[in-house]
């Protein structure tokens, strides 16, 4: 049984076909019979994680498992201590309220963070700053849904880690297997 961590670019579908013809796994992932246990939009990049046992994809999913996720994020402004403060108790969204974040506010962006293609777009009088942040729900768009409530509307996202599996070193576009 499978379990394989893909390093999903920028501009590519969770899923294995699209009639409008857009990137999917299936231009990556030649291996039968395995699922997203989640997903990340199509401007989302990172780590997904899929597997062919139900049992693993349920485990990583299950909202009431409440798995912890991160993501480098950079958003556009200055963050405020009361501005990740929100975020680190839980905020109200039109869905309900979050749980709390894990919130750290970075010096710069990560060393090993590879170019986006195409690049974020640049604002010359707008700063921009990175997050890390983790969150231990899956809501559609949370985490760029969290920081536009609180004013720091995210620029970048790209996921990490999903329970036990972190990206690593894992290149975009590549993928590797590993035990369940």
């Amino acid at each position: 049984m499978p379990t394989l961590l893909f390093n999903k670019p920028y501009g590519v579908l969770c899923q294995f076909t699209d009639r409008e013809g857009r990137p999917t796994l299936a231009d990556f992932i030649a291996v039968p019979g395995v699922y997203a246990a989640g997903r990340l939009d199509f401007d989302s990049e990172g780590l997904l994680v899929l597997s062919d046992d139900g049992a693993t994809i349920h485990a990583l999913s299950d909202p009431r498992r409440q798995t912890a996720k991160t993501y480098i994020v950079q958003v556009e402004g200055v963050p405020k201590v009361a501005q990740l403060e929100r975020l680190r108790r839980g905020l109200e969204l039109n869905d309900g309220p979050t749980l709390p974040a894990q919130v750290e506010l970075l010096a710069k962006a990560p060393g090993w963070l590879w170019p986006r293609d195409p690049p974020v777009r640049f604002r010359k009088h707008i700063p921009t700053h990175w997050l890390e942040l983790t969150i231990k729900e899956g809501r559609n768009r949370q985490v760029r849904r969290m920081t536009a409530a609180v004013d720091l509307p995210t620029l970048r996202l790209v996921r990490t880690r999903v329970g036990p599996h972190a990206l690593g070193d894992l290149a975009p576009g590549k993928w590797r297997e590993v035990q369940g």
